[in-house]
């Protein structure tokens, strides 16, 4: 099976174009999720961009978590 130097060349083409594509979906997607998930009120970004400029150890942590807190995931019931 011989395939030619163009053939080569189309299949590198092609497989550029759906990379650059994939990359430029993935990027979008990124960002609506950060537009939207700040908009819900779930995340605020602009307080983690923050950590670069105030790196100090007695400064306040973001958030307040405890490892003995269990997180219940969706679907999970409470046992007592």
């Amino acid at each position: 099976m011989d395939i030619s130097v163009e053939t080569l060349e189309h299949f590198q083409a092609y497989g550029y174009l759906i990379a650059i594509s994939f990359c430029v979906f993935m990027l979008y997607g990124y960002i609506y999720h950060l537009y939207s998930s700040e908009k819900k009120g779930t995340r605020d970004y602009e307080k983690y961009s923050n950590i670069a400029l105030d790196d100090n150890v007695d400064s306040t942590p973001l958030e307040t978590t405890s490892p003995w807190d269990k997180k219940k995931n969706k679907g999970e019931t409470e046992h007592v």
